[in-house]
């Protein structure tokens, strides 16, 4: 019976190891899918760490992505402000999956977390 017990906890720890693992990777993946979208579209205006210290950046005074003041938005305001634009910034609802918004608004929480 111990043998038991002991053979089914190594099968349960193996598959929560297994599945955290494979959640790290998936979310690696996505991380790095939103960086090549950040770089392709938003690097110009809002620098490759958020800051927004770009020469465009500056000049269109664009928000500091890494502040206290756009972290504190929710994911719902953050995939709205990508899906739809705001002011100057473009929208890009029409170019960009849900599931890509999403993985943007994770990149955008990701770059906080750098600063």
């Amino acid at each position: 019976m111990n043998k038991l017990v002991n053979a089914a906890g190594l099968v349960v720890l193996s598959v929560v190891l297994a599945g955290a693992w494979f959640f790290s990777q998936a979310t690696q993946l996505r991380a790095q899918g939103a960086q090549s979208v950040f770089d392709a579209k938003c690097e110009m205006c809002h620098a490759k760490d958020g800051s927004g210290n770009t020469p465009m950046g500056k000049n269109m005074k664009v928000p500091d992505l890494r502040t206290k003041a756009v972290q504190s938005k929710s994911n719902a305001e953050l995939s709205t402000v990508i899906e739809k634009g705001k002011g100057i910034m473009p929208a890009y609802g029409g170019q960009l999956s849900k599931k890509q918004i999403s993985a943007m608004v994770e990149y955008v929480r990701h770059l906080a977390k750098k600063k």
